[in-house]
């Protein structure tokens, strides 16, 4: 049995481990024989550093290291380019600076490849290594992995200007590369978001982006197929264990950890998931706590915006990516809490979801721990039973109790902005955190319901109102017909309308109905 490759993001260390390689190679074939300058945005632990390691063995011409892959018998190992390797995670730009940082590691380059740098500014030091290695060894390969990480990591708005300063000097760093076309064979990048006012996208005209490319799809992830075949000995050991079939097995596995896509049908597993369930064996977050999204809860702080649903965008909408104007969706998105549920390749709209349970929950789990200022609620195992067994005895009294209660214990500054939307998004939260079955903004033929929730016996048809009146929610629910969309699975259906109190920060006006 091979090892698992669980944070091996280095082709030569993974192969001298015996560890599985998921033989991407004939996508990266056709990657290296078509294009020329790519980007490609992918989240986290999502298998980019990997890629970029095989595309520098195989440029490198390390044929060994792809002994029995595809690519073994469909490649030129003769024809080998010299390449620089450029990754700004291996960086300390936090303590030292991102100026000195990145002029450190370009002297280390120079220097492993016997080049000494004379020039003051990291730009001058970036054009003189790479004129020097075309000079020494021919036209040059350039890997870049995680491009925009001094960005990223400063995304909190008390960082917010330390990530502006740094996209200059990034900027800065780039733009050498416009005119540098002529002694570059291929040059590769990767990065979680494509940041504008950052030269290499709006200089290089011809850095084809292949993030949405439905070809590339699967060039980091595991598709079904990939799991069941490359993996099969441990699904079994684990089969056997959990005394499962490996269609429980494999539908817990889908659950879990699938999900993600970037074209809206070619699904992959989440590698970093996936591999941490098979090393551990036991379905929990893995992926979610490697990297806790504080910068997310301050833009939804920010913006008074916690709804988090299903949400319809247009094909423009993934090139905004603003550091002055972030949308909490792309930013979502971008960090791969959302992904591409389904696209219309007509009209250029792409519906975005959570793409799996890990995700969901935890996210939910994250805001709600966060929101209160609490690292663990100490009621949250007897308050989800209280809500529950609320909803199915029909104590909607107590289950106002349940929402005021956490709202009352959320920290001022959250309503700062307050709106319906902002109450709307908070009661969201509280439910699904709480392990309800809702809904948001559930459509109907005469407008959309702000929330539903379902019990075995019950539908209850939420309108939330902010500084109005609970008749007033009550009613639209009545003159909308929110209820006819559910009067055939013979439930008994209860309309619920909600009202919240600017000054109170609570609800204030709830009142129910039968429909």
């Amino acid at each position: 049995m091979k090892n698992l490759p669980l944070g091996i993001q280095d082709l030569s260390k993974l192969r001298e481990r015996n560890a599985i390689y998921v033989d991407k190679t004939q996508l990266i074939h056709q990657l290296v024989t078509t294009g020329t300058s790519c980007f490609l945005s992918r989240p986290r632990r999502f298998g980019k550093s990997l890629l970029v390691s095989t595309l520098k063995e195989l440029f490198e011409g390390n044929k060994i290291l792809f002994k029995d892959l595809w690519i073994e018998q469909n490649w030129d190992w003769n024809q080998t380019s010299p390449v620089i390797h450029i990754s700004f995670a291996e960086w300390d730009f936090q303590t030292e600076g991102l100026s000195a940082a990145i002029s450190k590691a370009l002297h280390s380059i120079a220097q492993a490849k016997s080049i000494t740098l004379t020039e003051k500014t990291v730009k001058m030091q970036f054009r003189e290594l790479l004129y020097a290695v075309h000079k020494q060894a021919g036209e040059v390969v350039l890997l870049i992995d995680e491009y925009d990480k001094p960005i990223v990591h400063y995304l909190e708005d008390n960082y917010m200007k330390q990530a502006i300063a740094n996209r200059k000097i990034l900027k800065t760093f780039y733009s050498i590369l416009k005119d540098a076309g002529k002694i570059l064979r291929f040059v590769f990048i990767t990065g979680i978001s494509k940041f504008t006012k950052v030269s290499i996208f709006s200089d290089l005209n011809h850095l084809t982006d292949l993030t949405l490319n439905k070809k590339y799809a699967a060039l980091t992830g595991y598709t079904q197929q990939e799991l069941e075949f490359y993996f099969d000995d441990y699904l079994q050991i684990i089969e056997n264990e959990f005394n499962m079939s490996r269609k429980a097995l494999l539908t817990q596995l889908k659950r879990w950890y699938d999900g993600y896509t970037w074209d809206g049908k070619t699904h992959v597993y989440n590698p970093f998931g996936v591999l941490s369930f098979l090393e551990n064996r036991e379905f929990r977050n893995y992926w979610f706590s490697t990297g806790t999204p504080t910068f997310l809860l301050e833009q939804m702080k920010k913006h008074g915006d916690f709804l988090i649903k299903n949400t319809k965008v247009s094909s423009t909408f993934f090139e905004k990516y603003d550091l002055e104007n972030i949308d909490i969706t792309l930013l979502l998105f971008q960090t791969g809490y959302l992904t591409i549920q389904k696209k219309n390749p007509l009209t250029g709209e792409h519906w975005l979801d959570f793409p799996n349970k890990e995700v969901h929950d935890s996210l939910y789990e994250f805001l709600v721990t966060k929101l209160t200022h609490r690292s663990q609620n100490p009621h949250s195992g007897m308050t989800m039973e209280d809500l529950k067994y609320a909803f199915e005895t029909k104590s909607l009294p107590r289950v106002k109790v349940i929402i005021n209660a956490y709202l009352a214990e959320l920290p001022s500054e959250v309503f700062k902005h307050s709106s319906e939307g902002l109450y709307h998004g908070l009661v969201h939260i509280i439910f699904k955190y709480l392990g309800m079955f809702i809904q948001s903004e559930v459509h109907s033929a005469h407008g959309r319901a702000d929330a539903v929730v379902q019990t075995d016996t019950d539908v209850f048809i939420f309108e939330f109102k902010f500084k109005e009146t609970a008749d007033a929610a009550l009613q639209q629910i009545r003159d909308t017909g929110y209820a006819n969309k559910y009067r055939a699975s013979g439930k008994s259906l209860t309309g619920i309308g909600v009202n919240f109190s600017d000054q109170k920060r609570i609800i204030e006006d709830w009142k129910t109905e039968i429909l």
